[in-house]
């Protein structure tokens, strides 16, 4: 099959249209939620032609798919076998205790391994890679630790996994970090695939007992932010183990989309498969879409989904696109165009809105700090009127006046003055029960 993300925009944009067609006609017949929404607007869906009438669809919000995540799978018993029946699960994280459930038919998983030979072409993922999987085994299938496996299989390369992460249930199979290390020196892996902060971990703990990590070429990291600082950080520690190379790939995606690729370190995020998906970026209350290059609400649209489908899906990001032939790889589909700020995660502090991916990037910029976070919480907990306080925690004592410096850079770079305590390593991140770090926690709920 022809690389659809080399071909002229046009190219692509025809292949898109053709494609929504479809994807729209299968929600009319079999999709409850737009059936309704749709209906109950009065839209007459087979007005919508090509991509550029997507705008007057009305955008698809995560607590709507939280609300009632059956009523987005669609229901087509006429299908094929491979497009109807059900592969897997896969729950996404939400605002509530409960995850969120993800269905994927046979044909979905399909197009997942589809895009995950994109993602490797991208990426520089080769079959000759052992890829070691250190995401945690969760409570409830996440897409981290599920799809890491089949982005192996794409891409024809070997896989292991470490099993990390918290105790829980009766029959406990997780291994400690130690043994984390140990297969990575056993297999002799070339790539280290997780959540940067435990990444980090390892690879500390690596340098601490002079493990041999010189197969390793690459950390392919995801799940939560990165901060040039902290893959700066990545790379000082696989040149100190001697490392075959020092590339952090960097990935961007979620559970209801995939991956998206970068070409280059610190690059734009590709999106592999247009055929797959389209993506704007719109005003989030208006769902009008934005020009090219200006920032705002990314949403996404399944073009060739069967199990979920979602349509202009409010993913939650704050970014803006390029759909300019790429100057690194010249590739033509669109590209993500960071920094990626999530919505959700605009944190309101003694009045001031703060967006804490800012203040943990200056944090993790400053030397001599291992270990931190950042904590928000009533000055007097037992009253819900009390002011806010906002806490920066550091692993060990005050040394050569960090706290000030500290207290000052963090000032600057949110305009809230915190208050610096100095706290043992393991109140901030206990290794040994932990695989992700919890650097921002808001107390005050």
């Amino acid at each position: 099959m022809d690389d659809l993300t080399r071909q002229p925009l046009d190219m692509i944009e025809q292949r898109q249209s053709e494609k929504l067609r479809g994807m729209l006609e299968l929600c009319l017949r079999g999709h409850p939620h737009y059936r309704r929404v749709w209906a109950d607007a009065n839209i007459n869906v087979g007005q919508i032609k090509t991509i550029a009438d997507l705008e007057r669809l009305p955008l698809t919000h995560k607590s709507d798919l939280m609300a009632a995540p059956d009523r987005f799978r669609l229901n087509l018993p006429e299908l094929p076998v491979h497009e109807r029946t059900l592969w897997e699960i896969i729950y996404t994280t939400g605002s509530t205790a409960d995850p969120t459930p993800v269905y994927n038919t046979t044909h979905d998983y399909n197009a997942y391994l589809f895009q995950s030979q994109r993602v490797a072409a991208i990426s520089d993922i080769r079959e000759t890679d052992v890829i070691a999987n250190l995401f945690p085994l969760t409570p409830a299938p996440m897409g981290a630790f599920i799809r890491s496996a089949a982005n192996a299989y794409a891409a024809g390369a070997t896989i292991f996994a470490a099993l990390p992460g918290a105790r829980y249930g009766a029959l406990d199979v997780r291994r400690p970090l130690d043994e984390a290390v140990r297969l990575i020196e056993l297999h002799r892996a070339t790539i280290l695939w997780g959540i940067p902060s435990f990444v980090r971990r390892v690879l500390l703990r690596a340098i601490e007992i002079g493990a041999d990590f010189r197969n390793v070429r690459m950390c392919a990291i995801t799940g939560e932010a990165s901060s040039p600082a902290l893959r700066e950080d990545l790379r000082h520690c696989l040149r100190e183990l001697r490392a075959t190379g020092s590339t952090i790939f960097d990935r961007y995606g979620s559970t209801e989309l995939g991956a998206f690729a970068q070409c280059r370190e610190d690059g734009d995020w590709h999106n592999p498969t247009p055929e797959l998906q389209y993506h704007e970026v719109v005003d989030p209350e208006t769902g009008r879409r934005l020009p090219d290059g200006e920032r705002g609400a990314l949403a996404a649209t399944h073009l060739d989904r069967r199990g979920t489908v979602l349509i202009r899906f409010i993913v939650g990001d704050i970014v803006s696109l390029d759909r300019r032939p790429c100057p690194i790889c010249g590739r033509t589909s669109e590209r993500l165009v960071g920094p990626v700020v999530r919505t959700k995660d605009l944190v309101k502090v003694k009045g001031m809105l703060i967006n804490p991916a800012v203040l943990l990037d200056t944090l993790q910029s400053i030397a001599g700090m291992e270990e931190f976070q950042v904590v928000v919480r009533r000055e007097n907990n037992a009253d819900p009127l009390s002011m806010d306080e906002l806490v920066v925690r550091i692993a060990g004592a005050d040394q050569g006046g960090l706290a000030e410096l500290v207290m000052t850079k963090a000032r600057d770079a949110v305009r809230v003055r915190p208050r610096i305590e100095f706290v043992d390593a393991k109140e901030i991140y206990d290794v040994g029960r932990q695989t992700k770090a919890a650097r921002f926690v808001d107390q005050r709920n």
